[in-house]
């Protein structure tokens, strides 16, 4: 009787507690329901049937795989979006119109978070201020250039906007009452044709998109760290940034065809310490592209500490070091570099060459690595001998082969000139034997016994 009474008070406590519990995380991983089973909606109808309302500070739905549940959505929200509330993530398969009366009454006044993905949205005027707003995120959200900058008025304490494949917005207007609006995030809005940014302490921007116009105001004097992934992004960050975004202290550039070479020109980003450049990809519309025009960052970020650099194509033709000649172009001995790494080093010669001008130019050079691969697919093989990681995959036979010469030209050119005071990391694909089971140029499969 005793154990039975302390069971008995455990449980009403429990039940106390559960009933004014602030998360509330509904999606079939924590609920414990199996994918298309109707007990999902039993399940999240149950519990909100016996939580108070009260206290309730973080919604969390996420119906990624259950469409039958979007017709009960409504009656959730109602119920759960309460005066108190701070935030709200809601993400669906599906479209589904976002009520935005939910917002109207005493939680606009609360709500400081708002994550929504494959909705519509339309802020009604009469939604009024939300004045605790400080994160919004919206992905595959319909939602005009008009009606988000409306919002944005209405929410003077925004700090944080995400947007991704929002493909009704033309021109993206940021309001200059936004004092603490600081990070921009817009991913994959292939629309937009304008980024019109006011908003004066915006600090971190990342753009991944076409040939969007950029217009920031005064906040590209304030600008810390800017990514840009788009066609021609390095040519774009090395003439136009630095004269765009002078202080930046970080910046990342990412592109998949890049017709021109970075240009040798005067002007300098002054205060840049990380500089991050990706052109890697299938596909080139320049197949020859002279890696070693990248020393003009080098020459205009005099502070530099930290540089990644990935160069990683499945398929490429440059001249070999072992075929050419080996004068080597030379830089100034000033550069600041702590930390090189270079994901897809070859055996081309202008790789090699850069990276041996980079070594005996960078007199404080602490670490160099050098990954002969993608970076990317390195499975658990060592930790354990019978490997089933998802991330292996059989790797062409001509890759591996150009891995080997890259190691070779390692060795050869670049290992004996790292000053004893930095670390070389040399990484080679993948040794799991799955990944080394390797695709033939014709498609067929081949066992390649060889070791790099």
């Amino acid at each position: 009787m005793d154990v039975a009474a302390s069971a008995a008070c455990l449980s009403r406590a429990f039940l106390t507690s559960w009933r004014c519990y602030p998360k509330l995380d509904l999606n079939p991983d924590t609920l414990c329901c199996k994918r298309g089973r109707t007990n999902l909606r039993c399940s999240v109808d149950s519990i909100l049937r016996n939580h108070s309302g009260i206290g309730l500070k973080i919604l969390d739905i996420n119906l990624w795989h259950e469409k039958s549940c979007i017709p009960y959505i409504d009656s959730w929200l109602q119920f759960a979006v309460t005066p108190g509330i701070e935030e709200i993530t809601l993400t669906l398969c599906e479209e589904y119109n976002f009520p935005c009366s939910v917002l109207s009454d005493g939680a606009r006044n609360s709500v400081r978070s708002l994550d929504l993905t494959k909705c519509t949205f339309r802020p009604m005027p009469e939604l009024g201020t939300l004045r605790s707003l400080t994160t919004l995120k919206l992905w595959s959200v319909r939602i005009t250039g008009d009606e988000l900058e409306n919002l944005l008025s209405n929410s003077l304490a925004m700090e944080h906007l995400c947007l991704q494949d929002c493909e009704e917005i033309i021109i993206l207007k940021i309001p200059s009452m936004l004092q603490q609006f600081s990070y921009l995030e817009v991913y994959g809005c292939w629309n937009v044709q304008a980024v019109e940014n006011k908003a004066p302490n915006l600090t971190r921007f990342l753009l991944s998109g076409k040939d969007e116009k950029l217009s920031l105001g005064e906040a590209s004097q304030m600008m810390k760290a800017f990514t840009l992934d788009r066609t021609d992004a390095v040519y774009y960050g090395r003439a136009e940034l630095p004269s765009m975004m002078p202080n930046l202290e970080s910046l990342d550039l990412s592109s998949f065809s890049e017709v021109h070479t970075a240009p040798m020109l005067p002007t300098k980003f002054l205060n840049l310490k990380h500089l991050a450049i990706q052109i890697c990809g299938r596909t080139y519309s320049s197949p020859s592209y002279d890696y070693f025009s990248l020393v003009s960052f080098l020459d205009a970020c005099p502070s530099m500490e930290t540089w990644y650099l990935n160069v990683y194509q499945d398929r490429s033709e440059y001249e070999s070091v072992f075929e050419a000649s080996l004068h080597f172009r030379q830089l100034p001995k000033h550069l600041k570099l702590k930390s090189v790494e270079i994901v897809g080093f070859k055996s081309a010669k202008i790789l090699v060459e850069l990276t041996c001008c980079i070594v005996k130019s960078a007199a404080s050079l602490e670490q160099l690595k050098l990954n002969t691969f993608d970076g990317l697919r390195r499975c658990s093989w060592g930790n354990n001998s019978d490997c089933r990681d998802e991330m292996c995959r059989p790797i062409r036979k001509a890759v591996l082969e150009e891995a080997s010469r890259a190691l070779v030209a390692i060795t050869r050119y670049i290992e004996d000139i790292v000053p004893a005071t930095a670390k070389l990391t040399v990484l080679e694909p993948c040794p799991c034997p799955r990944c080394r089971s390797t695709h033939k140029d014709d498609g067929s499969v081949d066992e390649m016994s060889a070791k790099l």
